[in-house]
């Protein structure tokens, strides 16, 4: 009996300490962006009598909704949904075994934190209440974890001076001059800007008058591939649902591509794009007000 124990035991270890197949899909269907994928699986997955000792369904299940919630739509039609996921993830830190969860999926949370101050800074939604209350959770949740710089920071580029970028090159010169500007939401002039109010404000000065929103600035473009797109022309993100970030490219053709855009944590900035899992699956499509 005793022996029979003992391998029961054992097995019960390696199972607990194997990797799960459905918890590991999980977590690469929401570091690709599907969140809804995820929000599905996981709540399969909170049926399942062997996932009842488990806080990782719930925690997928939690944090694809929070980036689900961006999209107003959705938003809308699941307020219960969302109140119980925030209730959940302020939850886990009240735990030693949420606590290792959060601390395991810090980088996760690191860009859950940055796409919610986006959200918020943007005006996605239109209730002031509900807006403090966002902001309220964010602050509460995210307070005092140890994120990681999610940016991928570059603090300076090499200026081309191939003669025929001269006219590209006279829009990056006065969005550089713009650097260190802060993050101001709806802001549009040089005392601080947000993503679309930099872009529209930097070809302001060349006399071309843009939308003023990031997603009617991406309808409104010229339409580019990104072999096409560089110097000067814009790079449209979105989170699952519509337009809603927007950068200048300041990298030529053929160059690892970079953008100087509005931060929501530095203001205005250079970051790379290409080595930065951040913005590359946020990518919707470039775009340019540039005639040559």
């Amino acid at each position: 009996m005793k022996r029979f124990l003992s391998v029961v035991f054992l097995c019960f270890s390696f199972q607990a300490l194997s990797q799960n197949p459905a918890l590991d899909h999980l977590e690469m269907l929401y570091d690709q962006g599907y969140y809804k994928l995820v929000y599905r699986k996981s709540a399969r997955l909170l049926d399942k009598p062997e996932y009842d000792f488990s806080k990782l369904p719930s925690y997928y299940h939690a944090i694809s909704a929070l980036q689900l919630a961006q999209e107003d739509h959705w938003y809308k039609r699941h307020q219960d949904v969302l109140l119980a996921s925030k209730s959940f993830l302020l939850s886990m830190r009240e735990t030693d075994k949420g606590q290792k969860i959060i601390r395991a999926h810090i980088l996760e949370l690191s860009f859950l934190k940055k796409d919610l101050d986006a959200w918020l800074l943007e005006g996605n939604q239109s209730k002031p209440k509900e807006n403090n209350a966002w902001r309220e959770f964010v602050h509460e949740f995210f307070a005092d974890l140890a994120l990681v710089e999610t940016d991928n920071q570059q603090g300076d580029f090499q200026a081309s001076n191939r003669p025929e970028l001269k006219n590209r090159n006279e829009f990056i010169d006065i969005a550089k001059k713009q650097l260190g500007v802060p993050y101001v939401s709806a802001g549009m002039d040089p005392s601080g800007f947000d993503c679309s109010g930099f872009t529209s404000f930097v070809m302001l000065q060349k006399g071309i008058n843009i939308p003023r929103r990031a997603k009617d600035q991406y309808e409104a473009s010229v339409k580019l591939t990104a072999a096409e797109a560089q110097l000067g022309d814009f790079v449209f993100f979105s989170n699952g649902g519509d337009v809603n970030h927007v950068g200048m490219l300041v990298s030529e053709k053929g160059q690892a591509k970079k953008m100087i855009h509005a931060s929501s944590s530095k203001g205005i900035s250079i970051v790379e794009i290409d080595s930065s899992t951040y913005w590359t699956p946020r990518i919707v499509g470039y775009g340019t007000f540039i005639s040559e």
